[in-house]
């Protein structure tokens, strides 16, 4: 009965030590989006080969506005980033674009954002010149 109790606490002691570093992780990178938002006007969180992605950071670059990019595949931790970007926007998906601190969505939201006009309002630009991407 002693070895079981023994092992079982043990046990326990692992699960309980995994769940504890994994929660640590998992808000750290949660700070780490939020502060990355806060800190930068326009922020994208990418991955370089995503056709999507490369499609939303068009539109800036159209725009002559330079966002702050982050490569999630490019980062040890992009995994952990894109799973914290599932507990902040309800996404896990790429591109995630932030404008001045607020959600704006992924590549089909940008473009559309874009296209109405809305983007360069969130911009502070004149709203007035339209492109087709």
């Amino acid at each position: 009965m002693t070895k079981i109790s023994s092992i079982s606490i043990l046990l326990l002691l692992i699960i309980t030590t995994v769940f504890v570093s994994n929660r640590a992780e998992a808000s750290s990178s949660v700070d780490f989006v939020k502060k990355t938002v806060s800190s930068h006007p326009i922020v994208i969180f990418s991955k370089s080969y995503c056709p999507y992605c490369k499609r939303a950071k068009g539109v800036f670059s159209e725009l002559n506005k330079k966002p702050y990019v982050i490569e999630l595949d490019q980062r040890e931790d992009g995994s952990k980033i894109q799973d914290a970007l599932s507990e902040i926007v309800g996404r896990r998906t790429v591109p995630q674009v932030f404008i001045n601190g607020k959600h704006l969505g992924g590549s089909d939201d940008t473009l559309e954002a874009h296209q109405s006009g809305h983007l360069a309002k969130l911009l502070g630009m004149n709203p007035g010149r339209k492109t087709d991407l």
